[in-house]
């Protein structure tokens, strides 16, 4: 597998050896794996909002038991 790009690296693909040289000579040029996954594989990733949890106001159960130990 090589990576291509055309000259203004707008369209940057993922091609086997054989297609790479007919690539090559149709004016793309190599280009590190580094550049399609910042431009393509991740670009494609729709970013997931985290949830954030509700914090609430219960009281632990260590906590409730101390509260009944201090006012036995």
């Amino acid at each position: 597998m090589k990576t291509m790009a055309n000259q203004d690296e707008s369209v940057v693909v993922r091609v086997s050896d054989e297609e790479a040289q007919i690539l090559e000579h149709e004016g793309f040029h190599y280009v590190s794996k580094e550049l399609y996954k910042k431009k393509v594989r991740d670009a494609e990733q729709p970013v997931e909002d985290k949830l954030i949890k509700a914090k609430s106001n219960k009281i632990s159960k260590s906590a409730k038991r101390h509260l009944r130990r201090k006012t036995k």
